[in-house]
């Protein structure tokens, strides 16, 4: 009795039976290399814009003054708008975002020691009037915002709290006006200086020189975790070739 085409039969069943096999290794390994992806977008977060913004929410109990204005006593959200060399653009909004309050003028302040909370200083209070918002540092950060006060309250404030007040001549209406309206400093004695010797935009030597603290910084370095990733990534690569050649 002729067996041939049984034989036949059995052989192409065989075939598919590994080939079928081999698929579903295939779709294990697949399985495993999208979990593994999977774990490295959870593991390493990107920088959310309420980190890139400082966006932050902060309540005054009285009045307070800003540059341009005097804001009620109440609850803002405050965060930077726009970058541009040293200048920054700080705007004040409700906390809901419904109502802009304010679009206010920075430059980098230095600070030796940040701290885990904000931080916002105030320039010494003339008697009977509102005290007048200085700087916002964000939480963790050395460098803060200085706001820049228009030419005439400058003076005044120069004058009443014994410090040193970035201004500049007018106060801008566009953000264009902002990036390109000149600053300086006015001092308590009524002097003009440039900003640079007026605001510590940069570190002290002594400080630039000191070795880091042997803490690791809030956003530590991801880069051992892809390199680990890329690694398993590589290795079910390789055994996939291997099972499909």
């Amino acid at each position: 009795m002729d067996v041939t085409p049984r034989k036949d039969k059995d052989s192409r069943g065989s075939a598919f039976a590994h080939a079928r096999e081999d698929e579903m290794k295939v779709a294990k390994i697949f399985l495993a290399f999208l979990a593994v992806s999977l774990l490295v977008v959870a593991l390493v977060p990107a920088t959310s814009a309420k980190e890139l913004n400082r966006t932050t929410i902060v309540s005054f109990n009285q009045p307070i003054e800003v540059p341009g204005q005097v804001l009620p006593a109440g609850k803002y959200l405050i965060e930077i708008f726009e970058t541009f060399s040293y200048r920054h653009i700080v705007r004040i909004y409700s906390p809901d975002r419904d109502k802009l309050f304010a679009t206010i003028l920075a430059i980098p302040n230095y600070r030796l020691t940040p701290t885990e909370d904000t931080v916002m200083t105030f320039a010494e209070r003339p008697a009977n009037s509102p005290e007048a918002l200085k700087a916002w540092f964000y939480p963790g950060n050395q460098y803060g915002e200085e706001f820049v006060y228009p030419k005439a309250r400058a003076v005044e404030l120069a004058e009443a709290t014994h410090e040193t007040i970035p201004t500049m001549e007018k106060e801008p209406a566009t953000v264009e006006e902002f990036k390109t309206e000149p600053l300086e400093a006015v001092t308590p004695e009524n002097k003009e200086v440039t900003i640079a010797e007026a605001i510590p935009m940069q570190p002290p030597a002594v400080q630039a020189a000191a070795p880091e603290p042997a803490t690791l910084p809030k956003t530590a370095s991801h880069v051992p975790l892809i390199a680990l990733s890329g690694v398993v990534l590589l290795v079910l690569a390789v055994a996939v070739r291997r099972i499909v050649s």
